[in-house]
């Protein structure tokens, strides 16, 4: 994991089309402003985990949809 330090008003640059800038601190909190494309998806980490479980259970019953087709040929 790369560790940066930055300030309020301060950017960090990832690739030639994702920019991060810190917009504010208050206490514990910091509040992040991201420029990307909008083909890049951005979800907090804890949506995004949710999302490839969701997609992982949906996925489950493909896998028995195929099986069943498989066994009627």
């Amino acid at each position: 994991m790369l560790v940066l330090t930055r300030k309020t008003g301060e950017s960090i640059q990832i690739g030639d089309d994702i920019e991060l800038t810190v917009i504010s601190v208050k206490g514990d909190q910091v509040k992040l402003g991201i420029n990307a494309p909008k083909n890049v998806d951005i979800h907090r980490k804890e949506v995004y985990l949710s999302i490839q479980e969701e997609n992982t259970e949906a996925s489950k019953g493909i896998d028995n949809l195929f099986n069943l087709l498989s066994k009627n040929d």
